[in-house]
């Protein structure tokens, strides 16, 4: 590829890139001294499934690996005892070591689902971090003023309504700055939330006293999960993730608003731009839906499992039939009231909401609605239990 037609494939879906230019002239220095990029990602290992909208920028970095560059995935088993307060209302809870140390292990077995990992470099950063002194730590805080972290839009909401903002949380722009300083990145990759985050390390990296080429502001679009309004969280349970079985995430993209797939085919898909334009061309949406659908199951599970999923969903919802591989739930006690039943297959987040499911007709027996939320359930083995479009299990006492 020529420099060129690298910058077109990796500005596809980009967000911003701060410089403009900035990827241009360090792709011609690379391939001048022959030395790869360092492409950095820092993670903060509070939630240990990776989704959709975390994918976005993994598969950006997977790219950057295709075209002879390396990335470095900073575990911040240091940043994470701050908590990142990006976006956030309020202060986030401090995680214990065993905590940090059992989510990072997960983040890399998923994160080789997407990356090279011979092109993959861990690093926590306790590993410099861990090493500055009280005197070094002054140090660096003269490098940034209280009023520039202040400009920020969560903390500044915090203040105007007089919530309380932590000083262990001021730092957290500081370290994770430092963890460019201390790899000497080239590019950082991450969401719009972390503008803040990533142009700090710009600045540390550019400070005559340290004096290294400023990495490249890299940022990815956050991806609207499944309600159609919200970024794509798990703790928000509209998310679809990359290990989740083919059928569900077949299932939950055939979920998304029409309006939606245009922004899915661009950022979680390799489908070329114009051709996903003209797909979506089709009179029939639900088309260029399984088309997607496709196209999302066979990157994580293969083209087999792919076809298999779409054959499978199409049997359940066009014959209405009851899915052959829907999981086991074994229910502790019989007979047990529906709303404990919904609750207890994990279909309904409260009592509340598992009541409305069943007086809206949502929940099914063997078939047959449930509509009382007082009726008192029999179990018998092999009971086809559904909630919902997307919910199933075969129950056993």
């Amino acid at each position: 590829m020529t420099i060129e037609e690298q910058v077109e494939l990796l500005a596809r879906g980009a967000s911003l890139i701060v410089p403009e230019n900035g990827l241009k002239a360090k792709l011609e220095k690379s391939a001048k001294t022959g030395k790869p990029l360092i492409v950095k990602l820092g993670l903060d290992p509070t939630a240990p499934d990776i989704h959709l909208g975390f994918a976005v920028v993994l598969r950006k970095m997977r790219q950057f690996q295709d075209l002879g560059h390396r990335v470095t995935i900073i575990i911040g088993d240091y940043t994470t005892l701050i908590g990142d307060p990006s976006g956030r209302s309020a202060t986030r809870p401090m995680l214990s070591s065993e905590q940090i140390a059992e989510n990072a292990a997960t983040y890399v077995e998923q994160l080789s689902v997407i990356l090279d990992r011979e092109k993959t470099d861990v690093r926590f950063n306790s590993e410099w971090l861990g090493k500055l002194s009280f005197a070094d730590l002054v140090k660096l805080t003269s490098k940034i003023t209280v009023a520039q972290v202040l400009t920020r839009d969560d903390f500044k909401k915090r203040w105007d309504a007089s919530q309380p903002i932590s000083l262990h949380e001021l730092l957290y722009p500081l370290a994770q700055g430092y963890d460019s300083v201390a790899i000497q990145a080239d590019v950082e990759m991450g969401g719009l939330d972390q503008t803040f985050n990533i142009l700090t390390g710009r600045e540390l990296q550019s400070d005559p006293e340290i004096g290294q080429d400023p990495q490249i502001g890299f940022f990815m679009p956050l991806l609207v999960g499944l309600d159609g309004q919200k970024k794509m969280s798990k703790s928000l349970g509209n998310y679809i993730g990359i290990a989740e079985p083919a059928l569900s995430q077949y299932s939950k993209v055939m979920s998304l608003g029409d309006e939606q797939m245009s922004m899915y085919f661009l950022l979680c898909t390799d489908v070329p731009v114009a051709a996903f334009e003209e797909i979506l061309k089709a009179p029939n949406p639900m088309e260029a839906k399984h088309r997607l659908a496709t196209e999302i199951v066979t990157i994580y599970h293969g083209p087999d499992e792919a076809q298999a999923a779409s054959a499978e969903w199409k049997r359940i919802h066009s014959a209405r039939q009851f899915p052959s591989d829907a999981p086991e739930l074994v229910v502790p006690e019989s007979p047990i009231n529906i709303v404990a039943l919904v609750r207890h297959a994990g279909f309904a987040p409260s009592n509340g909401e598992a009541r409305r499911l069943i007086e809206q007709g949502g929940v099914k027996l063997n078939g047959e609605k449930i509509s009382d939320p007082a009726a008192l359930i029999t179990i018998t083995d092999n009971a086809e239990f559904q909630v919902g479009r997307k919910n199933f299990a075969r129950l056993k006492l």
